[in-house]
């Protein structure tokens, strides 16, 4: 894509600055890791509650600095675990959560003033935010004094994902009335976390992933302020995830190119005033779509290299994959490996002792420029067709993934693009590795307890919260205010998606 010397002279003090300087190119405070790591933040999700908390338990103890959580699908579509939609699929992918008794098993004895939590969960995030609330006020804690992280974002779901509910309209409006929430109840919480990380695993490229995750950060900031909202009390709160492919300066790049173009869109094309508001804070995850079952060990190189992008790009918080991810859920042994790689990255290889140590780097910078250049044409073209609500209902920046999804799989096939051990030094037989046992029976015992807590809490306060969410969903005001009242009186997830399905009416892609 691009060349080494496709390069235009550089100055210093002109073209780069200084870390935690407007525009942030070099990231997002001045002594980056020099003062403390990233925040190790390992993904974990499967099977019940209490298996989930076991886990997270057992990465606390081997280090872990932040805790990640998956959900299923069902917790992600709206579903309760008895629901005849859930077969099949309840601890499949992620834990489940369909009643506040589910949050309680999956936070058990975890400090929750003391430890950020991002749960990656979009069209029913701020339920299980509320959930989440409800818990740490049963265990005593200031809800002001709760940190984490939300997903929230649902754009990427209709461009790249499909755990939808809701059409992207209404669904604005659930993370907007979000972002107010938090900032009257939950001021530490990042209220939503934009994600290129689906977009790239969809086949998008590097350009495409920087372009259209910046053009729905953008549609999230008009909707809050055309709310009501002032760019400066919620633009703070606002986080990014990332993908970290394999190649390294590409990925450094790209890094540094979105963080700089989100410094400019802020202040810019918004007014933001406040500097905090520039800044592009974000997590990032290894790849995923990278990972081969065919000799799985590989992937521990894979994933090292793809870290160390994300460490040079100047990541806040970082997930590493487990190396047998692309067999099933990751073990117990391969999660510990996964999160030794982070720690081996801070505290071995000198990474930590400066700031943004490629900067000045004549392919580094060309790079950083290219990219910034062409994700700006994309965003023009964003706005060209009304911003980036409207470009996914015409099914553009879709269309765009699959084309270039098909290019990269077709370079692949046809040995242009090399992957060790898919295309090139490829050996015989099966790949070896443990897979993690997925236990049939948790579906039934998930499905029961769910039965169990609707027969057993009181129904009238229940029905007439329920009710209130009804009536503010129709007339206007906040959703989150009824929505944690029905969660406190016993209703589940599912019927607090059913009781806003009836009044929004569901999405059928086109």
């Amino acid at each position: 894509m691009y060349r080494p010397d496709d390069v235009r002279d550089l100055d210093y003090e002109r073209d780069l600055g200084d870390p935690g300087a407007f525009p942030f190119t070099r990231g997002v405070y001045p002594g980056m890791y020099r003062a403390r790591p990233w925040t190790m933040r390992q993904y974990a999700g499967f099977g019940t509650a209490e298996a989930t908390n076991e886990r997270f338990h057992f990465l606390l103890a081997a280090g872990q600095t932040g805790l990640s959580v998956a959900f299923d699908l069902p917790t992600q579509m709206g579903y309760d675990a008895d629901h005849p939609r859930a077969d099949g699929e309840v601890g499949r992918v992620g834990v489940a959560i369909s009643t506040l008794d589910d949050m309680r098993r999956l936070l058990r004895n975890l400090p929750l003033e003391q430890v950020t939590t991002s749960m990656t969960i979009n069209a029913t995030a701020a339920i299980l935010l509320l959930l989440y609330e409800l818990v740490g006020e049963e265990q005593g804690a200031d809800p002001a004094r709760l940190g984490g992280t939300i997903q929230n974002d649902i754009l990427k779901e209709y461009i790249a994902r499909g755990t939808y509910i809701f059409p992207p309209r209404p669904s604005m409006r659930l993370i907007t009335d979000t972002f107010a929430y938090c900032q009257a109840v939950l001021p530490r919480w990042n209220t939503i976390s934009i994600s290129g990380y689906h977009i790239r695993e969809a086949g998008s490229s590097a350009v495409q992933e920087v372009a259209f995750t910046l053009a729905n950060g953008i549609a999230y900031v008009e909707a809050a302020i055309s709310a009501g909202l002032d760019v400066d009390r919620f633009a703070p709160r606002l986080s990014f995830f990332w993908n970290a492919h394999s190649n390294l300066f590409e990925e450094v790049a790209k890094f540094r190119a979105a963080r700089r173009l989100w410094a400019h869109i802020v202040r810019e094309r918004f007014g933001a005033r406040d500097p905090r508001s520039w800044l592009m804070r974000f997590h990032t995850q290894t790849a995923g779509s990278a990972l081969t079952a065919q000799q799985p060990e590989v992937n521990i190189v894979r994933v090292t290299l793809q870290a160390l992008a994300a460490v040079l790009g100047g990541t806040q918080s970082l997930h590493t994959n487990s190396f047998d991810e692309a067999l099933g859920l990751p073990t117990a042994h391969a999660a510990k490996l996964a999160l030794r790689t982070q720690q081996v990255l801070a505290h071995e290889v000198g990474i930590t002792d400066t700031a943004d140590p490629l900067a000045g780097a004549y392919y580094v910078e060309a790079l950083t420029d290219a990219i910034e250049e062409k994700a700006r044409t994309l965003i023009d073209r964003i706005d060209e067709l009304g911003g980036a609500v409207a470009a996914i209902e015409q099914h553009w920046m879709q269309d765009e993934i699959e084309r270039s999804a098909y290019e990269a799989a077709k370079a692949v096939d046809e040995g242009r693009t090399v992957i060790v051990g898919l295309n090139r030094y490829v050996e015989e037989g099966e790949a070896r590795a443990e897979v993690f046992p997925i236990d049939p029976a948790f579906q039934r015992q998930q499905a029961q307890r769910v039965r169990s807590w609707r027969e057993q809490r009181a129904a009238e306060p229940v029905e007439r919260a329920l009710a209130e969410l009804t009536r503010i969903a129709i007339d206007g005001g906040n959703l989150l205010y009824p929505m944690k009242d029905a969660l406190r009186a016993g209703a589940t997830l599912g019927e607090v998606s059913d009781t806003l399905r009836a009044v929004f009416g569901t999405y059928e892609a086109g």
